[in-house]
């Protein structure tokens, strides 16, 4: 009796059930940022032939129902006019209602790559999870999980500019060899300006990595040398000082191939 009553329950809870749209909360963990009005027009348009074949996810939240899944479905639904929506409440938490939220829009195919990689971090930082338990829940290997955080390395400012003209993930990672934001900008710049696919932008950035690092060879060298100067002066001022005190010492520069040798003499006074 007590699992037919279970049984029940969970029916009652689990059912589809008509919900006035205006009693419908937004989920306040929602990855997406941007929802396309031309795929909302098209949606609309298939439900207002077809109907809402899939029902909203939701939970109670007091005297409303907080969305869990089907934002596009919803935005559709008000766009044609409707008053209600079939939904199927579900009795879970918060916390698990906002990762089912994440995890829902993770595994859509619209999702930008940074607004997936947000959701991700998300969930393994908000919410307790390690990269294997993401990794996991989503159906995706540690390493692609790993790869998607990567791109979270890049700064607001960038990841607006590669999503503005529709550069590619694999565009993105590329960036990530160039450790300084100004040094990405400027390829960005470049990439854009003569419209670089992937191959192309990696060739660009391994020739800049390839001058810079010439230019470090330079530097270090001039670090040397500046050295080098240095302790030579050092020497030439510490004979000055001898011959002003009256000793007749001197010293010889010779240069080989590989080395520079300094011989200081200084006499010996017999007693």
């Amino acid at each position: 009796m007590a699992g037919f009553l279970n049984f029940t329950k969970e029916r009652q809870i689990n059912k589809v059930i008509e919900v006035d749209i205006n009693q419908i909360i937004p989920n306040p963990h929602q990855p997406r940022t941007e929802f396309f009005d031309n795929d909302i027009s098209a949606l609309a348009e298939s439900i207002a032939q077809n109907g809402i074949l899939q029902p909203l996810s939701v939970r109670r939240s007091g005297e409303k129902f907080e969305l869990i899944a089907g934002e596009r479905r919803l935005r559709a639904a008000k766009m044609c006019g409707y008053c209600v929506v079939p939904c199927i409440v579900h009795e879970i938490s918060e916390r698990h209602s906002a990762i089912l939220a994440l995890v829902e829009n993770i595994q859509r195919q619209d999702l930008s790559f940074f607004e997936e990689a947000i959701a991700i971090e998300k969930l393994i930082t908000y919410y307790g999870m390690t990269q294997e338990d993401a990794a996991s829940k989503l159906g995706k290997a540690q390493s692609t999980i790993a790869n998607k955080l990567r791109l979270l390395r890049l700064t607001p400012d960038e990841r607006e500019l590669i999503i503005r003209f529709n550069l590619t993930e694999r565009h993105a990672r590329a960036l990530l060899k160039l450790g300084n934001p100004v040094d990405r900008v400027n390829i960005l710049e470049k990439v854009v300006k003569n419209n670089l696919n992937v191959e192309r932008t990696e060739r660009l950035i391994e020739d800049y990595l390839g001058k810079e690092k010439i230019k470090e060879s330079y530097r270090t060298r001039s670090k040397v040398f500046q050295n080098v100067k240095m302790f030579v002066n050092t020497i030439n001022k510490a004979v000055e000082t001898m011959q002003a005190a009256g000793i007749s010492a001197d010293s010889k520069k010779i240069e080989n191939d590989d080395y520079i040798e300094y011989r200081v003499r200084i006499p010996i006074k017999k007693q």
